[in-house]
């Protein structure tokens, strides 16, 4: 959820609902079906959200035939765009990027698709500025011009973008402040915190406790670097390992301790803050538990 809502759409035609009812004669109940179940065209495009605005010119057309597109098992909530940037709310699975030309339904591929089913352009650039891991939910942003990446690229180098993450550990974790130089590969091909000297990037991570579960322990997390993992990393070199890990688990598992079961990482980007690129206004956005994390969370907070 946003604290600063989008800017309002000056488009003031009808909204898709209201032009196909006065089109069709039909009740709003079925208007809405024909909407949802991809059976109305703008401009020979389907539109699946009755209250997209076409504009008065748009030529709008109801197939009775026509299919429902297929939509992947994941969707993207839009929480703020504008000509420069877009933040969107992320479900664990999905990937922020391809990773391999291969790859679909990546973050990107779901903003488009939600562009689509809203009406609107969904051939315009998306610029990777930051990425959260595929099993990680939550906050992502991507920029829509040249001036909104160099924008938000400079705050993440100078460290001043706010990424705030909830997360839950297995164990009683302490508040601390984490440091070390990050590698790519620490000597059994996972990526790791170099002992031997500082080479590698450095990488800093900010613990607080919010409160103590049954065995495990709710944190805030505040990242003053963006290293690949790095918060999976750091506390599982910690002894806390994250519940519902499946990469940084493997010391944890040879020392003997049983790990909390979960379906999925227990790791949620839950704020995310920057002075827009262009504008300079000061914003901040906030993402509640998914509904997925807040189960897991429930089991274990009995």
């Amino acid at each position: 959820m946003s604290r600063r809502p989008p800017p309002r759409d000056r488009n003031t035609a009808p909204a898709l609902g209201a032009r196909v009812r006065e089109q069709t004669g039909e009740s709003w109940k079925t208007v809405k079906r024909l909407i949802t179940t991809g059976k109305v065209f703008v401009n020979g495009k389907v539109v699946l959200d009755a209250g997209n605005r076409p504009s008065a010119t748009a030529s709008i057309e109801v197939r009775h035939n026509a299919k429902k597109p297929k939509r992947s098992a994941f969707e993207v909530k839009i929480v703020y765009q504008d000509n420069h940037l877009i933040v969107i709310d992320k479900p664990s699975g999905v990937s922020s990027v391809p990773y391999k030309p291969e790859e679909r339904d990546t973050a990107m591929d779901l903003i488009r698709s939600a562009w689509r089913a809203r009406g609107e352009e969904a051939n315009g650039p998306l610029i990777v500025v930051h990425r959260i891991d595929k099993d990680t939910s939550g906050l992502l942003v991507f920029a829509r011009s040249k001036k909104g990446e160099l924008g938000l690229a400079r705050q993440l180098r100078s460290h001043t973008m706010q990424r705030q993450y909830s997360c839950v550990c297995n164990g009683r974790v302490s508040a601390r402040r984490i440091e070390s130089y990050l590698i790519r590969d620490r000597g059994d091909g996972l990526r790791g915190s170099n002992r031997h000297d500082t080479k590698g990037k450095r990488s800093i991570t900010h613990v607080e406790v919010d409160r103590e579960l049954n065995k495990a322990t709710l944190c805030t997390v505040r990242l003053e670097t963006g290293r690949t993992h790095q918060i999976r990393i750091h506390l599982s070199e910690a002894g806390h390992v994250l519940v519902g890990e499946r990469v940084y688990s493997r010391d944890a598992e040879c020392n003997g301790r049983p790990l909390l079961p979960s379906k999925r990482l227990l790791l949620h980007a839950q704020t995310l803050g920057f002075v827009h690129p262009i504008t300079g206004e000061e914003m901040t956005f906030y993402s509640d538990y998914p509904e997925d994390f807040a189960r897991e969370l429930a089991v274990l907070e009995r």
